[in-house]
């Protein structure tokens, strides 16, 4: 309960001056000259203005507000290391205990280190986090903060100026760890695929600051190589990135004895593998209304680096135009189909038929090309079922079918086969979810007997019109029309012809994306993503490997026709190992080689710095006899320079207040107000009488 004392005036300020002030001039120069009665007219004034100032006694009941604690415990992931998580659980029960046997104290409990997002798991935030404790209340109620870490803080500020109260950190862990650590110093974002990549990387240890130790190099999941690294020095390290699209180079060192974690014994840098441009040979046996389709397409694919031949005129016809005019450069059959065919990815016969061009020998040496690997597109015409068929040539070793003489020439939709509905070739195609498809009509198709491979497309009759093999090591494809010309045109609306013949080009060169079996996996923010592509009508789940080892089943959902995805919430940061049936991949989740493990050695030297300038202080959690060695709790006043001795930690108290209620006690009013001012006029004039 508070007095004091105030003032309820009858009139404004600016009246009660525009009254007194003159009457107040004439009183002191009454008092000044000497003039009788000039004490009592100045007693008279005075009362008057007591009347007209309304003086009030005030009593005040407040209630005297708490300080806020901020209590920041960091459950980040390094806090699980050891005995980390029991020490900090301990240590935060102990504190609440003894904070709470303190009225004058209101304790707020946030944690961080563990958010939703991969940036709250990869930071160890602690500033953040107090300062979002601490929003809303005033500098003046801040009675200190309170940190239990192992130290690792990756908000530190580089002063104190924005902390209200003492800072205290409480660090877990042991005073002498070991811990040793292995990361990239140089690796490049992109490479080359099947080109070698430099880069470099450090192995460090608290303990040795010399010797040697093994690192193993892992290229997307497999053990690509192991070297002898020295300890503390920048070493070289040289990869071949074996495919296109996102690779992991991940290195590992094996764990000592004693480390604290074998998180940090890993390294990953993601490579995004560049291919150089795919070589094509485009051979068209003789001009045709679609005879540029292909050569334009393929022109147009930045990737691809395209060699085209046409053969304008048989080599039988006679018209005596001299030989050095029938071509601008001659056909250099030797250097392409022999020397130099295994630099090319791929080979397409545009209506082609043998006509004597080749020599019979070299279709033997494509058909051996596509064996060792290489692929071969057959875009047939109508000569592809005639005598002169390259069909009837040794490259029939090759070919999944054999024509069966008969070509049809009627009008129809080219549809997907139910195979051809779940081949990533033909999976989606834009027009093909309706029926009839939303594209123009093709009119002619080339009869096959006993085809082998797999027959996504057909025409008429359910007649195989795009087929698609394997042959040995290399693939063969088999487009059974020559109107697919139609669609670029636009007859009829045309149909998607770039994405038709694309896929076709880069299937048939591997390109993974378009592989039927294939298993992928990324990481977007906490959350793991996993596809599946499979000719299968259903998906077995998939089984994750976390990085601490823990195996979980994911079930993948049908989205498509042949693919299948799974979301997991992933709870750690790091590389994931995920299987399915034959195929396996890895992931990574989160951000790469996060802070948050790149050292993980308690340490008190972090804090050390912002904690001092606060008047705080930074010890380390050790046990007693008695259990854990907590520092008692001291209040002190908000003036108090230091906050911390050798066993305790000081938290400030608030002389802040809540004003609940006011009870106005009038000085100057009533009988005795009125027989003041009665007396002092009255005396007042007494004397004037006199």
């Amino acid at each position: 309960m508070n007095w004091s004392l105030g003032f309820d005036p009858l009139f404004s300020w600016g009246v009660l001056a525009t009254l007194l002030v003159p009457l107040a001039g004439l009183a002191g120069l009454g008092l000044f000259l000497g003039q009788r009665g000039a004490l009592l007219r100045l007693a008279a004034l005075a009362a008057l203005a007591l009347a007209l100032f309304n003086p009030v006694l005030l009593e005040e009941e407040r209630d005297p507000l708490k300080s806020i604690v901020a209590l920041v415990v960091d459950v980040s992931q390094s806090q699980e290391i050891g005995d980390r998580a029991a020490t900090t659980a301990q240590a935060v029960e102990a504190l609440r205990q003894r904070l709470g046997r303190f009225d004058q104290f209101e304790v707020r409990v946030v944690e961080a280190g563990r958010g939703d997002t991969a940036d709250e798991r990869t930071d160890t935030r602690l500033f953040s986090a107090l300062e979002g404790a601490l929003r809303d209340v005033p500098p003046s109620r801040v009675a200190g903060a309170i940190m239990i870490t192992d130290g690792q803080v990756h908000d530190t500020p580089a002063d104190a100026s924005g902390l209200s109260g003492p800072l205290h950190a409480l660090i877990t862990g042991k005073q002498d760890e070991h811990d040793r650590r292995i990361r990239f110093e140089r690796a490049p974002r992109f490479g080359i695929v099947g080109q070698p990549l430099d880069m470099t990387y450090r192995i460090i240890d608290t303990q040795a600051e010399s010797g040697e130790a093994e690192v193993e190099v892992y290229v997307n999941g497999e053990l690509a190589l192991v070297e002898q690294a020295v300890i503390g020095r920048e070493m070289a390290l040289e990869v071949t990135i074996p495919g296109a699209g996102r690779n992991i180079v991940e290195l590992r060192t094996p764990v000592q004895e004693g480390e604290l974690t074998e998180t940090n014994n890993r390294a990953v840098a993601l490579v995004d593998g560049i291919r150089e441009n795919l070589r094509v040979l485009l051979v068209s046996g003789e001009p045709h209304s679609g005879e540029r389709t292909w050569r334009n397409l393929l022109k147009s694919d930045a990737s691809v680096d395209l060699v085209h031949f046409t053969i304008l005129r048989p080599p039988e016809k006679q018209d005596g135009t001299p030989i050095n005019e029938l071509s601008l450069i001659a056909f250099p059959t030797r250097e392409l189909f022999v020397e130099k065919i295994e630099d090319f990815d791929l080979i397409i016969f545009d209506r082609y038929q043998h006509r004597d061009v080749l020599p019979i020998l070299y279709y033997d040496y494509i058909a051996e090309y596509v064996e060792n690997g290489g692929a071969l597109l057959i875009a047939a015409g109508p000569e592809f079922a005639g005598e002169q068929s390259i069909a009837h040539t040794p490259l029939i070793s090759a070919l999944p079918a054999l024509p069966s003489g008969e070509v049809t020439e009627t009008g129809y939709h080219p549809r997907l086969t139910e195979t051809g509905n779940r081949h990533p070739v033909t999976r989606g195609l834009d027009g093909s979810g309706s029926q009839p498809p939303r594209w123009s009509r093709w009119f002619r198709i080339v009869g096959i007997d006993r085809p082998q491979g797999e027959v996504v497309m057909s025409g008429p009759d359910e007649r195989p019109l795009l087929l698609l093999a394997r042959h040995g090591e290399g693939r063969v494809g088999m487009l059974l029309s020559d109107h697919g010309w139609l669609w670029a045109r636009g007859f009829e609306g045309g149909g998607p012809y770039v994405q038709l013949y694309r896929r076709i080009a880069h299937w048939l060169m591997k390109e993974p994306e378009l592989e039927e079996e294939r298993l992928t996996a990324s990481g977007r923010g906490m959350r793991l993503e996993i596809t599946r592509q499979t000719m299968a009508e259903e998906a077995d789940p998939a089984t994750v490997t976390a990085p601490s080892g823990e195996t979980r089943e994911v079930p993948l959902t049908a989205v498509q026709p042949g693919l299948f995805r799974g979301i997991l919430d992933a709870q750690e940061i790091g590389l994931y190992q995920v299987e399915n049936g034959a195929l396996s991949t890895v992931a990574h989740v989160g951000p790469v080689n996060a802070p948050e493990f790149t050292d993980t050695v308690s340490t008190q030297e972090v804090l050390r710095p912002v904690a001092e300038a606060t008047g705080g202080s930074v010890r380390r959690l050790e046990s007693g006899l008695s259990g854990l060695d907590i520092p008692n709790i001291v209040p002190v006043r908000a003036s108090a320079v230091t906050a911390a001795g050798r066993d305790w930690i000081g938290l400030r108290t608030t002389s802040d207040s809540v004003l609940q209620s006011v009870r106005r006690v009038p000085l100057f009013a009533g009988f005795l107000g009125l027989g003041m001012l009665l007396l002092a006029f009255g005396a007042m004039w007494y004397r004037e009488g006199r």
